[in-house]
């Protein structure tokens, strides 16, 4: 009996051992973690052993109390395992100077860079700075080109969670061609000056959920330039520009949205909430999206649809434009900073179609100012019990 008992002891744990996930520390290949020698190295190799390793769900591990500088890198598959994990415990920073960076030719867009990774799991508990600051000043003394801080490409179920990103040079994070990703708990940071410092942009990818995260940037919380059956929940955004569809058709180009659906989210003095955008001359749609349990504090631009996106002037007259369609706005709740809470400015040639609003109520910040409503070429219907009245759709 108690050979037998060892016996079972010994056999449960070596299937634990067999079936742990095989840990690779940055700092077991050289990193430093002191926050001024290079890594890049040392997260390279880890990197190459993570991606090569078959079994166990392998780890590449950022331990925390350490800070760890990083030049532009490119983390790159398809890897042998079916799923990788990127845990960061400690703090990835970038040079703290412009002159400290390095670059190749494959990593202008991004200072990290995830490609062609399936299955990617990606934990947060530390955070990455992306040690922005002179690159805002480059920007608005020399309108440098300014790389993203992290970017993800092809990384097909890709899950980003509790990951917190501050001080981005450019936007914070873009998702292209990440179809079935799960975006949750991160926590994006950068100045209201800071300038186009974007929080989360997504092309090109479906099936995505968003949810339970906090963005306090320069621009556009969320931003969506292409893709389809998306579910954003739980977000905070302020400072920012809201969750914006678009920009879409720049340059006569072709933009597609379809099926998003933006529920249970709070913006805090952004200067827009919900907003869609695209540009003269483009082709394409934005149809099927409801915006729906919208907390309001002090917004610019509650409700905002600008189909001419020309720094707001509608000069008309052009013979294409991105077709918007089948927009919903339900249950907002709030007040707005200026006295146009809802401007739906669409289109002359094609107009927008089939718009909805529903229990809305955005009253005033200012006790004395009564909110309005402003339309061009809108057409839908409106609840009659609706704060403000949008009388003005056809």
């Amino acid at each position: 009996m108690i050979m037998q008992g060892l016996f079972a002891i010994f056999f449960l744990c070596f299937v634990a051992f067999s079936q742990a996930k095989p840990i690779f520390n940055v700092l077991k290949y050289g990193a430093s973690g002191d926050g001024h020698t290079d890594d890049s190295h040392a997260f390279e190799k880890a990197w190459r052993d993570v991606c090569k390793a078959k079994k166990g769900n392998p780890t590449l591990l950022v331990p925390k109390g350490r800070t760890f500088m990083l030049q532009p890198m490119v983390f790159q598959g398809p890897c042998k395992s079916s799923s990788i994990n990127f845990k960061i415990r400690g703090i990835i920073s970038a040079p703290k100077e412009l002159k400290g960076w390095r670059w190749r030719s494959s990593e202008r867009g991004a200072w990290i860079q995830f490609m062609y990774i399936d299955g990617f799991v990606v934990k947060g508990g530390g955070a990455l700075n992306g040690q922005g600051a002179p690159w805002w000043d480059c920007f608005q003394k020399f309108r440098c080109q300014r790389p993203r801080a992290v970017s993800f490409h092809a990384c097909e179920h890709l899950k980003l969670r509790r990951v917190k990103l501050v001080n981005s040079p450019g936007g914070h994070i873009s998702l292209n061609g990440c179809n079935g990703s799960i975006v949750s708990n991160i926590h994006l940071v950068a100045p209201d000056e800071s300038p186009n410092t974007d929080g989360l942009g997504i092309s090109g990818s479906s099936h995505v959920k968003v949810r339970n995260s906090i963005m306090e940037v320069g621009d556009d919380c969320i931003t969506i330039n292409g893709g389809s059956n998306m579910n954003i929940s739980g977000i905070f955004c302020g400072p920012g520009h809201g969750i914006s569809i678009g920009s879409l058709g720049k340059g006569g180009t072709y933009g597609a949205v379809e099926e998003i659906h933006v529920r249970n989210c709070t913006f805090t003095r952004t200067s827009n909430g919900a907003r869609i955008k695209t540009w003269e001359g483009g082709f394409g749609y934005v149809r099927k999206i409801i915006f729906e349990d919208i907390i309001l504090k002090d917004v610019q631009y509650p409700v905002l649809i600008n189909q001419y996106y020309t720094a707001f002037a509608a000069t008309g007259g052009n013979k294409k434009a991105i077709k918007i369609s089948d927009i919903t706005y339900r249950n907002f709740r709030g007040t707005s900073y200026f006295e146009e809470a809802i401007k739906l400015m669409c289109d002359n040639v094609v107009g927008c179609t089939n718009l909805v609003l529903d229990n809305i109520k955005i009253t005033s910040s200012n006790p004395k100012m009564k909110t309005r409503s402003s339309c061009s070429n809108a057409h839908g219907k409106s609840s009659a019990s609706n704060i403000p009245q949008v009388s003005c759709l056809k």
